[in-house]
């Protein structure tokens, strides 16, 4: 046994990308999909629902239309459905199932059962008896296909679900109608209550795979491989299946003790940013200053290994603390005059600088300092805003625009006649509008009106030159939906003649990985594929250019990671608030904000407050804030 299984109790397979991982999956599934028709048996398959298994589905669409896989002898049960909500509304599973798999391969309807979130509230616990009845005609579930919850739930069995629950309601903890809520305009919309199958039920299945995705997984993940077997992590319950498995992306997995204390594990090499990852984080874990650790602090936290490898103590803090010292600088764009160990070289100076926004906001948001520094410091500087974000903007935001422009027509003698007919349409349609229907062409198109003139003032306010400000509208997001589409050649072939257009010295990305399937993701991963293509064709320019990532508004990155940090002052940090504060569609309450209340500008003061006091807990400078950047190596 290694010292990997005596941490982990349930096996992880870990992928390179959610796309490899489902294709594992799917690949698991025809095996025996294939094996059971040869039987002349039914496979009976219990599915999830929710953004980890869309990859999935859309690989098993891809083995029946491409590979001959056929579902006619597949029965299904899904795992659960919000309650109440109709069977056809946007974020139904029932609609969801049709959408992502059932209308795209040749299974039989009738072997479809997914929980009703239209049944009649006297009559669930008949119908929870019946469906758990069903299960079990049907011979039980040959293999059970999970996702989880940030909270650990699966299915929708919340922490505290018993070990011996069945199909039935349940209210919905709260943590788990926030994480949702991006689903939903708002939190105020998403249901109270879903129908899940339990535990128990789950448990029974001859066979589970679970799938995990990104960044935010990662901590559960850890708790339900590795903690101890508890109902609070209704995941970790699965460690009593005796054939189970994880089937995670690198993100995911990143908080597994084989990742985050590989020196835990056995041996290893270690490199310098293995070095630094193993003293930063015992700093940090005993709250001492990188300088003040001593050779007790070493070996009482299993880093005797490093000692005897590298000797002496203070020579190790000094090379991880200067590693730290020379992350900092206040040039982002790099200086025209010489300074030790800058992570940003000197010349070419000034820098031609292109910054990428996934939405109209992410710029100021997530690295507004250093916006203003490369401006400041007299870099060319474009700003691409890769999509409309027209989606993220109230329906009352839209009716008060066009107030405004009816207004602005009829005070300077206008022919207000046209937008008079729009605004009353708008009011029409917004008044009457259902949960299951999107926004008309035109409502979208003034929506992202909006956000491009918000993302305009916001350059301006900057002092970019109105010819550097780049409105992609990259077609994958413009389904008026929440869900996009996947990247497409037209999303490359934009961003290829954007690049060879400007040919820039920098780049900076939001390197979000949170979130595999938002999209933060898919833009960068726009960006990454036109650099390999650029790359390919033999594009001179790319040798003097560097790319950078920042992170969204959500996370940061681990201070062991980081590579360049730009400090700011207090004023600077109220400069890049009112910056924020210019994108008024984006203040107060924010249609689809994800699991965090605040606003934009206080997440991002915050990261930035704590990103600086994490540099001054390790000895270096206090400043009053830091915007953090890693480097992409193409």
């Amino acid at each position: 046994m290694s010292m990997v299984d005596s941490f982990e109790k349930i096996p992880v397979k870990i992928f390179h990308s959610l796309e490899e991982g489902s294709r594992f999956i799917g690949k698991e599934i025809a095996a025996l999909v294939k094996e059971k028709t040869a039987k002349g048996e039914k496979t009976v398959l219990g599915l999830a629902t929710g953004s980890s298994p869309k990859s999935l589905y859309a690989e098993l669409v891809r083995l029946h239309r491409e590979e001959g896989l056929s579902f006619k002898n597949v029965v299904t049960f899904n795992l659960d459905e919000y309650y109440p909500i109709d069977n056809d509304a946007l974020q139904s599973y029932n609609r969801f199932m049709k959408e992502q798999l059932f209308d795209k391969v040749d299974i039989d309807p009738k072997n479809c059962h997914i929980p009703n979130g239209e049944w009649k509230k006297e009559d669930i616990k008949k119908h929870c008896i019946e469906y758990e009845k069903m299960i079990e005609d049907a011979g039980g579930v040959d293999l059970q296909v999970l996702g989880i919850g940030n909270n650990g739930h699966i299915g929708f069995n919340e922490p505290g679900s018993s070990l011996f629950s069945k199909t039935r309601l349940i209210p919905l903890d709260n943590s788990t109608r926030i994480a949702n809520s991006g689903d939903f305009q708002n939190i105020s919309k998403v249901p109270r209550l879903a129908i899940t199958m339990g535990i128990n039920t789950i448990l029974k299945a001859k066979r589970i795979v679970l799938m995990a995705w990104g960044q935010l997984k990662a901590p559960v993940i850890q708790k339900a491989v590795e903690g101890n077997v508890t109902e609070q992590i209704p995941a970790s319950l699965l460690q009593q299946h005796n054939d189970c498995m994880f089937v995670t992306d690198q993100m995911a997995s990143s908080e597994l003790t084989r990742f985050k204390s590989p020196w835990l594990t056995g041996d290893l090499e270690w490199t310098p940013a293995m070095i630094r990852k193993a003293v930063v984080n015992m700093a940090l874990k005993l709250g001492k200053p990188i300088l003040s650790l001593t050779n007790s602090d070493y070996n009482d936290n299993a880093l005797s290994d490093l000692l005897v490898e590298k000797g002496d103590v203070y020579e190790i803090n000094l090379q991880v603390y200067y590693m730290l010292r020379d992350s900092i600088t206040g040039w982002p764009g790099g200086k025209n005059q010489p300074l030790p160990n800058p992570p940003e070289r000197m010349t070419p100076y000034p820098k031609r600088c292109l910054i990428f926004s996934p939405h109209p906001d992410d710029d100021i948001i997530s690295m507004g300092g250093t916006f203003m520094r490369l401006q400041d410091q007299g870099h060319e500087v474009h700003v691409a805003y890769q999509t409309s974000g027209n989606i993220a903007v109230t329906d009352e935001f839209v009716t008060r625009f066009l107030d405004f422009a009816v207004g602005f027509e009829n005070m300077f003698g206008m022919d207000s006649h046209k937008s008079q007919q729009i605004l009353q349409q708008a009011r029409g349609f917004l008044q009457s509008k259902k949960s299951n229907q999107m926004d008309t062409a035109e409502i979208r198109s003034i929506k992202g009106l909006i956000r491009r003139c918000e993302a305009a003032a916001t350059c301006r306010y900057v002092g970019i030159n109105e010819n550097n400000i780049h409105f992609q509208n990259l077609p994958f997001y413009e389904t008026g939906r929440i869900e996009k589409k996947p990247m497409s050649e037209a999303d490359i072939v934009m961003t290829v003649e954007l690049l060879k257009k400007i040919k820039p010295h920098q780049i900076y990305c939001a390197g979000d990985l949170a979130d595999p399937h938002g999209t933060h993701k898919v833009c960068l991963d726009i960006v990454f594929e036109s650099m390999r293509r650029l790359k390919a064709a033999g594009e001179d320019w790319l040798k003097d250019c560097w790319v950078w990532l920042y992170k969204g508004a959500w996370q940061e990155w681990d201070i062991s990671e980081i590579e360049m940090a730009i400090p700011m002052s207090p004023d600077q940090v109220m400069k890049k608030r009112f910056g924020i504060f210019i994108h008024q569609s984006q203040k107060d309450m924010v249609p689809f904000q994800g699991s965090d209340s605040r606003e934009f500008w206080q997440r991002a003061e915050d990261r930035n407050a704590n990103t600086a006091s994490l540099y001054a807990q390790l000895g270096l400078t206090k400043y009053a804030a830091m915007e953090a950047f890693v480097r992409w190596h193409y």
